[in-house]
């Protein structure tokens, strides 16, 4: 099974089986990565969005590009201590023409606060740069959510726009 990790973290990108399995039952799903069954809360807004990408993006898209899965789905964030799920991450799809990806996370709720949002998103910006496609990595956030712009910006993240509903900011190739 591929997986990134970092010094606290396993960041493990789900295939088309693993989404459906969620679909059914995320427990089933946990135990078949090997990890702990969490008990994640989340915000009800991202329960909404997060269902939304499983039907509408992340299963039909590791289905169309099952050899790059990994750019179209949600990684897994597994405290590997605790060897339990407290996140999620991924991109948007692979490289446009511009050569831009865009990355989308969260954290469990009871989790938050630790650094492990940091650590997951260095993570997966040092795996999407290994890609000669990718020149950059763009991330939203909400105007309120000042813990997730300041977690961007310590990942060397710059604002490039904003309006009433969301910021965007922007990691370079270095």
């Amino acid at each position: 099974m591929f997986f990134i990790e970092s010094k606290r973290l396993k960041l493990i990108p789900l295939n088309h089986q693993l989404l459906r399995l969620c679909q059914v039952s995320r427990p089933a799903m946990e135990t078949s990565l090997g990890i702990n069954i969490s008990a994640m809360q989340v915000d009800p807004a991202y329960q909404v969005e997060l269902h939304d990408a499983l039907v509408n993006f992340w299963l039909p898209k590791t289905k169309a590009y099952p050899k790059k899965y990994q750019w179209y789905t949600n990684w897994e964030i597994v405290d590997k201590a605790a060897n339990i799920a407290i996140g999620g991450i991924g991109f948007v799809g692979h490289a446009n023409e511009d050569g831009i990806v865009e990355m989308g996370y969260m954290i469990d709720q009871q989790q938050q606060r630790n650094g492990y949002a940091t650590e997951a998103i260095q993570a997966m910006v040092d795996w999407a740069f290994q890609d000669k496609a990718v020149e950059a990595v763009i991330a939203q956030t909400a105007p309120a959510n000042f813990p997730s712009q300041k977690v961007l910006l310590k990942n060397g993240f710059v604002q490039i726009a904003g309006r009433e509903e969301l910021l965007a900011f922007k990691k370079k190739r270095r």
